[in-house]
């Protein structure tokens, strides 16, 4: 069943119904100020970081479901209603919600009139602007009442939520005319504070949340509202609030515009305040400061960029405009329409979106609680890079200088001050690998070797500062020398997949899987096995180290490189020995020295994460291990909506193991379909050259392919979600935790680099796809190193794989790898066969 249809000519998903399986939603923002919105006009704001700065309130999880976000209530002679149909659920006349590339339109008609409210962040621009226009399309005149609202947030969200003590009694605001200010907190240690305009003359407003919905009622209906009058309230403690309210006189067939924009403002300390003026206007030069009269200076300016409906609509065309540049860089016209679409929109939007937010802002699951993740931020940069390479050079460095003077890393830190998380730590021991892999997926595509000569901290200390490649050097080797008994890196805390915890052995409700340290097993820090060993990881050396490899002689240290790549021989060899399983490969092998993930295992007997990995390596391809073991994923973990992350589901708790054996069958870690995970059989699949059995499995998740079963799958048909539930699930099929995954860059890779074959390397774009055999070919379109290829894929005898002829320019070259161009477009012509 959907909900709603694809509008590919305006980068659209249009939704037809409010009442969508789960609230579907948008990111916009894309440099400092952000936000997220519902298909309802759900959601929040916040400046950089969500747990830090955030704006506006929401309250996770709530019931009912998707409750809190900037709201426009219309009160027509008594007749109330909204646009997004929530929060009050008036049975509209019409309704549609148009999600885009950075903005959200959302739009309802009820008794004769309609309203639309485009919501937006523009381009270097802290704050959101919501235009509102409200026609009669009646044959009476209309006497309308116009309710903005929305809820302020207390700054720390985290706080926000648990320190009444405090939060009851420091809220405060200030209204100036039309326009309405947050400052709490701001006399004192804040230099920030946001606001909440229109550019209309107002009729009044309120700010206290008490005043404008009653004690007793919920957003759905607040007595202000219904009452048709505001109480001009003053927010003095307790729950600051902005709404204004605004009489609108419509004759039939007029319509009317209005600008409300969400700002945030910071101010340098010694300019503060407004200067204090007497009963003169003269400023009061002596004594101590009275009013607290925040300087209204930037906030000003900010207003005057959008005090006009034309204003406003320049400033999304700018966005509109911005967007097609970050998507005009890879497209594909392919057999596939819906691979189109993914690939040439949906994919490309939610790999930005995931740079912005890494972990850190979703709508359900976080936005409390942690900040940016290592190695998702690293994974995240594979889907981003082509787009905005001086961006991801700047990401890299942010996550090198978390990394320790050991080579690991923090494996979180908050965005707002780009320091390591505490709270966390470190010694998740697949975190260092991440960053070889991010920072050569930056050179292939940029050419630019100077990032390895840039000096960056560890530990964010400048007095620790080495080079880039340093950096690299140290994560090399935190892996080679963090090995267990059969020569295989320490799984440590966890190893990618933060549910199998083979160092925690937790008995007692509370305790944190990730963060728990078992001191009476593990007598000395950092109180982990050194035991517990990790096949994934051993694999993802065998695929990654070899990077470091390269990077090593494109510095001419050719020594390093030959002992390095003697490292890399050695892990080879373990892998193969004490790694492979006879028709798969091991999982790890568990504190006491026993195999997790193998055919001697009673459940959990084989795992999705290291089969894709080690045939990624090529470990044992000369004995046909890479086919026995894509072929053993189909057969054991294959289902109707994809790949299960293992098989047989556990089905009751393995203390050994941790977190995973906790879940019921199907879902999470314990045999659900883990949608980032399924990139890498993708991308396996596609290097040997099954381009029919890689195709197969991407469009079992790729959300595109299952829009029609959207009843079932719930989330987004227009985003990967983290999840799909597994074939031991009572509900298979059904998504969680859409947007903010791995799962955007990884599949973005394997479709884009894997599937369709364009993919970068340090010296050139090499052409290999692997493809349906029923496929014709395709075309697309590459811009790589300021060059445009435009690329022609023929398949006259419709084969999956293999590179029959290659033109470029028309000449004939003897090589998939095109070299690099300069600047012009080249037109690259590839024959399979």
């Amino acid at each position: 069943m959907k909900f709603g249809y694809f509008d590919d000519k305006n980068r659209e998903y249009v939704i037809t119904s409010p009442k969508t399986p789960y609230p579907w939603i948008n990111y916009l923002g894309t440099q400092g100020f952000f936000s997220l919105i519902s298909n309802t006009a759900g959601g929040y704001c916040f400046y950089k970081d969500a747990r830090l700065r955030r704006i506006t309130r929401y309250r996770y999880n709530n019931v009912p479901v998707d409750m809190g976000g900037r709201y426009f209530y219309i009160n027509d002679g008594g007749h109330v209603w909204n646009p997004g149909w929530s929060p009050v659920k008036t049975t509209l006349d019409s309704y549609e919600c148009r999600h885009g590339m950075g903005y959200t339109i959302i739009k309802g008609s009820s008794n004769g009139v309609t309203a639309t409210v485009t919501f937006f962040v523009p381009q270097n621009f802290n704050g959101e602007i919501q235009k509102v226009t409200i026609k009669n399309d009646s044959d009476k005149e209309k006497n309308l009442k116009l309710f903005s609202f929305l809820e302020w947030c207390l700054w720390d969200a985290n706080d926000d939520t648990t320190n009444f003590q405090r939060n009851f009694n420091t809220g405060e605001v200030e209204i100036d005319g039309s326009v309405i200010y947050h400052k709490t907190e701001y006399k004192e240690r804040r230099d920030h504070y946001a606001f909440y305009s229109v550019n209309a003359d107002i009729n009044g407003y309120d700010t206290d949340r008490e005043s404008f919905l009653g004690l007793y009622n919920g957003f759905d209906a607040p007595q202000t509202v219904f009452a048709g009058a505001p109480n001009m309230s003053v927010a003095d403690g307790w729950s600051p609030v902005a709404s204004h309210y605004i009489e609108i006189k419509l004759q039939p067939g007029e319509s009317k515009d209005l600008v409300f924009c969400l700002g945030y403002v910071e101010n340098k300390f010694e300019e503060k305040f407004a200067p204090d003026l007497d009963e003169n206007s003269t400023i009061i030069t002596s004594g101590d400061r009275k009013k607290n009269i925040v300087n209204k200076a930037k906030a000003q300016a900010m207003m005057a960029m959008c005090d006009t409906a034309e204003k406003a609509d320049k400033l999304l065309a700018e966005l509109k405009e911005h967007w097609n540049s970050l998507l005009g860089q890879y497209s594909v016209d392919s057999p596939d329409e819906k691979l189109n679409r993914m690939v040439n929109i949906w994919n490309q939007y939610q790999c930005m979106v995931t740079f912005n937010m890494s972990r850190s802002a979703s709508y359900f699951e976080s936005g409390i609680g942690r900040g940016m993740g290592f190695r998702d931020s690293n994974q995240d940069l594979l889907g981003f890079v082509h787009q905005i390479p001086a961006r991801a050079r700047e990401r890299l460095i942010d996550l090198a200088a978390t990394m320790l003077e050991d080579g690991g890393a923090y494996h979180q830190y908050q965005p707002l001050t780009k320091m390591g998380n505490h709270e966390l730590g470190s010694n998740f021991n697949d975190d260092p690998l991440w960053m070889i892999l991010a920072v050569a997926a930056y050179i292939k595509e940029t050419g630019d070797v100077s990032i390895l000569d840039e000096k960056v901290p560890y530990e964010n200390r400048d007095e620790l500062a080495d080079t880039m490649l340093d950096h690299m050097k140290r994560a090399f080797y935190h892996v080679v020398k963090k090995v267990g008994p059969h020569g295989l890196p320490l799984s440590g805390r966890a190893d990618w997949n933060d549910c199998l915890n083979l160092s925690c052995f937790s008995d007692k409700p509370g305790e944190s899987f990730q963060t728990y340290n078992n001191k009476e097993m593990f007598k000395e820090p950092p109180y982990y096995s050194k035991v517990a060993e990790s096949v994934m990881i051993a694999g993802m050396f065998c695929a990654i180290a070899p990077e470091y490899v390269e990077m090593c002689k494109l510095k001419g240290d050719t020594s390093e490189a030959e002992k390095a790549q003697a490292e890399i021989e050695k892990m080879r060899k373990n892998t193969l020995e004490y790694g492979y399983d006879g028709e798969w490969f091991l999982r790890a092998y568990d504190h006491y020295g026993k195999k997790v993930g193998s055919h001697e295992c009673e459940e959990g007997k084989i795992f999705i994460e290291p089969q894709g990995w080690c045939v990624l390596a090529g470990l044992g391809k000369d004995k046909g291990y890479d086919i026995q073991t894509l072929d053993s994923v189909d057969k054991y973990l294959n289902s109707k909506h994809g790949l299960v992350l293992n098989n047989p589901a556990f089905t009751h708790y393995y203390i050994q193991y941790g977190e995973i054996s906790t879940y019921p069958g199907g879902y999470k870690e314990n045999a659900g379909i883990f949608c980032h995970n399924n990139a890498w059989i993708i991308c396996a699949e596609a290097a040997v050259g099954r381009g029919d059995k890689a195709f197969e499995y991407y469009s079992k998740i790729a959300p595109a392919f299952r829009e029609d079963i959207s009843d079932l799958h719930r989330t987004e048909p227009y985003v990967y979600a983290q999840m799909i539930a597994g074939k031991d699930a009572k509900r298979h099929g059904e998504a969680k935790n859409s947007w903010l995954t791995g799962t955007a860059a990884w599949n973005f890779v394997a479709v884009s680099q894997y599937i369709l074959g364009i993919k970068p390397e340090y010296n050139g774009l090499k052409i290999d796809p692997s493809i349906p055999h029923e496929w014709d070919g395709f075309t697309a379109s590459r811009l790589f190193r300021g060059a445009t290829y435009e690329i022609t894929v023929k398949n006259p005898d419709h084969v999956c794989h293999g590179v029959k002829s290659v033109t470029v320019d028309g000449k004939a070259v003897d090589s998939n790898v095109i070299p690099v161009f300069e600047n012009g477009t080249h037109k690259v012509e590839v024959v399979l066969g």
